[in-house]
């Protein structure tokens, strides 16, 4: 699928912003990490699509994300079953499946940690720009900030990749300031 493609799809079940930079943030991250992997081309824009397709059901399906989208979205648009499998796996108490590929582990890495760093971003005045991986880690103490995003996740994320969590953090920084530099994220 072509990254025009997807964008259209994603465009026509995702209309929140909010929702829609999350969807830019994660897929940004996953084309970073493969790139840091040394991914091929096409693999490269696997982890692309699965990271901005990830939550495509949840604004209009939230009790039933992301099988929802397996069933009934996925088929439609032939999306390949690793990348489903990767969807399916970064909720697993929702779907029962676990992450177990390279793509399942780093999206499950990427996906609470992003929404994280954007709150983060949101109190800054240069957003990305100077942020500090002390700070993010600072604000991770402080359980009312963010409330919903897990930090059991996020601990479980880097578990998976073999990454320390300022590691982690740094990394995505640096992703998300490149980014937004490039508008393609807010």
């Amino acid at each position: 699928m072509e990254k025009k493609q997807a964008e259209l799809i994603l465009n026509k079940y995702v209309k929140a912003n909010s929702l829609l930079n999350h969807s830019h943030m994660v897929a940004n991250a996953m084309k970073a990490y493969a790139k840091k992997l040394e991914k091929n081309e096409n693999t490269i824009h696997d982890w692309w699509l699965c990271g901005l397709l990830h939550d495509i059901d949840w604004e209009v399906y939230p009790d039933q994300h992301p099988n929802h989208a397996v069933e009934h979205i996925f088929p439609v648009i032939e999306l390949s079953d690793e990348i489903q499998h990767a969807i399916l796996a970064h909720a697993p108490s929702r779907t029962g499946v676990t992450a177990e590929s390279e793509m399942d582990r780093y999206l499950f890495a990427c996906d609470e940690i992003s929404g994280f760093i954007h709150a983060v971003s949101l109190m800054r005045p240069t957003a990305y720009d100077g942020m500090k991986v002390k700070s993010v880690m600072k604000k991770l103490k402080t359980l009312n900030f963010a409330a919903n995003v897990s930090r059991n996740d996020i601990h479980t994320g880097v578990e998976l990749i073999g990454e320390s969590l300022s590691d982690h953090i740094l990394f995505l920084i640096d992703v998300f300031q490149d980014a937004k530099q490039k508008n393609l994220i807010n």
